[in-house]
């Protein structure tokens, strides 16, 4: 039974702190190492073994072809003008490139910042000038969304497959600089480079190697800095040593079926993969037959899904009639899986252990409950598992921020060398978000039980899940305003069994305006992809506020579940 937590517990007397570490012991990590040298650290070991496979296409390139072709695009990344520290935009859909990418730039130096191929072009815009990219990297249907940002801007645009549709040449005959008249660069540009040629590079455990997005606890998305000894620490946690909690080894096959734009995927799913020596079975994208066949082909042995994905495996009539007794670990993360779901996957699976991942992009996976290994640690159903190992986690008093002590509820903090160098050029978040211990604030709220096992119970932050993805609701909400016709709006989540959470908003009109509630949705699905699109709009007239001016989402939300809205 998941303990009854208080939400507004009463502070200890005394100001003892209360840290929670896992019960595994920690382990050496070697943080002093690149990336790419800690995740090809036993290269000799798995030379010959599968890496990455192209669940579409059926190709497949071992960890010589890896190395080796990252190395090669580390060195045609520096001829096409690509330094140490320059950023690299990936706009791609799940395909070997992306991985390959990641992992050239490793080799030079350079950073990723990952962006959703379906973001809008003003999105695209949004986050390539936040970052200052110098070279995006995607493919032809994506090339007009910004092309002529790019052009303005002087970013280099590099395409994996042929733009037909733009009537480019790209033979690889061609030289450099009649690509670049064209405008696009051809993939093979840099997976022809000679690796030899690259340049020596010196690259520091405090050097970014990612800056993927996220909006934190509150505001707009921001960028998040992810180092080199952050990324080594957040796989090493997960895979490394003797470890209940090592969910991949070189005889797994893992399914790569979620963005790998998303940290989720990049880290636990790739990264992680590469480093164990797994086989990464890389899937464009989710059709629940097309994941089902790969699954029975492939004989996939650990699959990382968010709980739509699982919730639309255990529905489908389409699972009966594939084999999946393969499948020994399912991992669900992104967002909460609720007890019925996670029975429903044990009823049709009985034969896998399943886990659930909590983690934030500011600091990896915080914890994880799995059970299996020489000392298997029994999960309570809802629980989230005990902290990884080699970091601190604590529970704070969410008004004095007291530390707390077991089965109080509290916001979650986590420290270590997981935790992220910063938000990029936004000091203010970074020390609202990082206090002066080192202590990352998750916004999360949860308890620690007495058997070390985390719950989620609520959250301070005000981020929307839809299906996994981020929604941050100050950004649909400064959209909102801009228009001449709203004066005030507000933004919440409205709970949806699919989705696990919808946008929706109070939109208080301006100057007796009548426009509509599909005109309003109309004008914001021309700015935002998808999943931040408005599902209903509700007008009032007022937006409740604190004294402060901070919008009561609560109350907003409180309506919701009441039914107190038409």
């Amino acid at each position: 039974m998941s303990p009854s937590p208080s939400l507004s517990p009463t502070a200890p007397q005394q100001q003892q702190e209360f840290i929670f570490r896992s019960k595994l012991p920690e382990i050496e990590i070697p943080t002093h190492l690149p990336l790419h040298s800690y995740l090809f650290q036993n290269l000799s070991q798995f030379h010959n073994h599968p890496c990455l496979i192209n669940g579409d296409t059926g190709e497949t390139f071992t960890y010589s072809d890896v190395h080796l072709t990252a190395r090669k695009i580390a060195s045609g990344l520096n001829t096409i003008g690509i330094n140490q520290g320059d950023v690299i935009m990936i706009v791609l859909r799940n395909s070997p490139q992306f991985a390959l990418t990641f992992l050239g730039a490793s080799f030079r130096g350079a950073v990723i910042t990952t962006a959703n191929p379906f973001y809008t072009s003003s999105e695209l815009a949004k986050q390539a000038t936040a970052t200052k990219t110098k070279l995006i990297v995607t493919q032809s249907a994506y090339v007009n969304k910004f092309k002529e940002f790019a052009k303005i801007n002087s970013i280099k645009i590099v395409c994996i497959d042929d733009p037909s549709s733009l009537s480019l040449s790209l033979s690889t005959s061609l030289s450099l600089e009649s690509e670049s008249k064209q405008g696009v660069l051809d993939f093979s540009i840099l997976t022809n480079a000679d690796e030899n040629e690259a340049p020596e590079v010196k690259i520091n455990p405090n050097d970014i190697i990612a800056l993927p997005f996220s909006s934190g606890t509150s505001g707009l998305p921001k960028g998040v800095m992810l180092t080199h000894e952050n990324l080594v620490t957040t796989i090493s946690q997960l895979v490394d040593g003797e470890n209940p909690h090592q969910y991949t080894k070189s005889d797994d096959v893992l399914l790569c079926v979620l963005p790998m734009f998303h940290i989720y995927a990049l880290n636990s799913i790739l990264l992680c993969g590469i480093r164990a020596g797994a086989a990464v079975l890389i899937v464009e994208k989710f059709e629940i037959k097309s994941v089902l066949e790969v699954i029975e082909k492939y004989k996939v042995t650990v699959v990382s899904f968010v709980p739509p994905i699982v919730l639309a495996l255990v529905k489908s009539g389409e699972s009966h009639r594939y084999d999946l007794s393969s499948i020994r670990v399912m991992i669900t993360g992104a967002a909460p899986m609720g007890m019925e779901l996670e029975q429903a996957v044990k009823d049709r699976m009985p034969q896998t252990v399943l886990g659930q991942g909590y983690g934030m992009t500011e600091a990896g996976p915080l914890s994880i409950s799995l059970a299996f290994a020489k000392e298997p640690f029994k999960t309570k159903p809802g629980a989230c598992g005990t902290v990884v190992r080699n970091a601190e986690m604590k529970i704070v008093d969410t008004e004095t921020g007291v530390s707390l002590p077991r089965n109080i509820a509290g916001e979650i903090c986590i420290r270590g060398t997981k935790v992220m160098k910063g938000y990029l050029n936004d000091p203010e978040a970074t020390k609202k978000t990082i206090d002066n211990d080192g202590w990352l604030h998750t916004g999360d709220i949860g308890l620690i039980d007495d058997d070390d096992e985390l719950f989620i119970v609520d959250r301070l932050k005000e981020l929307i899940k839809y299906k996994g993805f981020q929604v941050a609701p100050a950004e649909l909400e400064a959209l909102l305003i801009a228009h001449p016709n709203i004066s005030e709006a507000a933004v919440v989540p409205l709970k949806d069994e699919v989705a696990g959470e919808l946008p929706v908003a109070f939109v208080v009109r301006s100057n007796d305006s009548k426009i509509s509630e599909d005109e309003i949705k109309q004008y914001l699905s021309q700015q935002v992809v998808f999943y931040k699109r408005i599902n209903r709009v509700y007008f009032t007239d007022v937006i409740p506020k604190a004294a402060s001016g901070k919008i009561l989402r609560k109350e907003l939300t409180a309506r919701l579940n009441e039914g107190l809205v038409v």
